[in-house]
């Protein structure tokens, strides 16, 4: 039985040992076009490394204050060894970091940052982020190639669309349209610009840390240090914007009804002083009725005005208690070595893609060569 068996299976050994034996000659009798196409790529990859554009990485990581308590010590912890997590049902910090990218995503909160300005080498003051693409920054070499190859269909589309509307003119006849209900309008120009933030700005939320980090790539050192510490800021200020807004709008009307009412105070006591100055040695009952009846709107006036005042003073720290205050883990700092091109892993990267693309398309030849040769052999 088990010579039997040697016999069946010794068929497969040897067809495996003549397919490794055919693949070793298929590859040395091709190895010259290995070689070459190899090289090609190669030569494609240190282009590449060469002349991509250097960037440089800018980070900052914050931790969004909670407020609040949480459900119950214990349960809280029985919960989470169930995988159930309670404490966020019992905290109050305003916006869930999930929200995050949406913020950053909006149009406003995109429209600030494209006026974040920005120290460029060669320029004599800071200009804008809108300014800097729009007027002084030079794509790369490989930009221009991307963009005359990968991006000639887009530029073919736009050429025959016609020449767009001059931006002012266009801006100015948004802002007429939809002045009256405040809607929120953006050019061609702006869209681009947009567009390319997003692709240069990376926004990290660790749910399990508790952390969220932003990071900005830009061809400017100083430049992504500058512009990642103005989206942390932005961001900030939405939030707490956002958290404090009820109570901001209780304060304004209790601010706006406490002046109403000293207002008042003020002119009642006023009256009263008059009075009792002009009927110091009167003692008609009439003098003594209008001096009651303006004692006694006095009365009033101030305990009303005193009590407003007590509940401006509450509700101006009642505007500060709900104020978030974010920890700073990681704080801006201008980057010192470029985070991208890594020249070595392009390099590796086209070498490998050049070797196996020249093996496959050995393979690929041998296989339609001899597809061609059966089918002929057949006719």
């Amino acid at each position: 039985m088990s010579e039997q068996q040697n016999k069946n299976t010794n068929p497969s050994v040897e067809e495996d040992e003549i397919d490794l034996i055919a693949l070793a000659k298929t590859i040395w009798g091709g190895r010259r076009t290995i070689i070459k196409t190899t090289l090609i790529f190669m030569a494609i990859g240190l282009f590449v490394a060469l002349f991509s554009e250097k960037e440089y990485t800018a980070s900052t990581t914050i931790v969004p204050a909670t407020q609040g308590k949480s459900i119950g010590g214990s349960l809280g912890g029985l919960a989470a060894m169930a995988g159930i997590n309670l404490g966020s049902m019992g905290s109050d910090s305003g916006i869930s970091p999930t929200l995050y990218p949406q913020i950053i995503n909006s149009i406003p909160f995109q429209k600030e940052i494209l006026k974040t300005p920005l120290t460029i080498k060669g320029q004599p003051k800071p200009i804008t982020y809108t300014n800097y693409y729009t007027n002084v920054y030079s794509p790369s070499v490989l930009s221009y190639l991307k963009k005359y190859t990968v991006g000639l269909p887009g530029l073919l589309i736009n050429a025959v669309k016609g020449k767009p509307e001059p931006v002012i003119a266009k801006e100015e006849r948004l802002k007429q349209s939809v002045n009256a209900n405040q809607i929120q309008t953006i050019t061609n120009e702006q869209n681009g610009l947009i567009k390319q933030l997003k692709n240069q700005l990376v926004l990290d939320i660790n749910d399990r840390g508790g952390y969220v980090s932003i990071s900005v790539t830009l061809p400017e050192a100083i430049a992504s240090a500058q512009l990642a510490k103005r989206i942390q800021v932005l961001l900030q200020q939405f939030i707490i914007n956002f958290k404090i807004q009820k109570s901001k709008e209780q304060l304004k009307f209790i601010q706006s009804r406490y002046l109403e009412k000293e207002k008042e105070f003020k002119q009642i006591q006023q009256q009263l002083a008059n009075f009792k100055d002009r009927n110091q040695h009167v003692n008609s009952a009439m003098a003594q009725t209008k001096l009651i009846q303006l004692q006694s709107q006095y009365d009033l006036a101030f305990e009303v005005y005193a009590e407003l005042a007590k509940q401006l003073e509450t509700q101006q720290i009642q505007v500060k208690e709900d104020t978030p205050v974010f920890t700073i883990l990681k704080p801006v700092v201008v980057p010192i070595l470029k985070s991208k091109p890594k020249r070595l892993l392009i390099l590796i990267f086209w070498t490998f893609l050049g070797i196996v693309i020249s093996i496959g398309g050995i393979y690929i030849f041998d296989l339609t060569k001899s597809l061609k040769t059966k089918w002929n052999e057949n006719t």
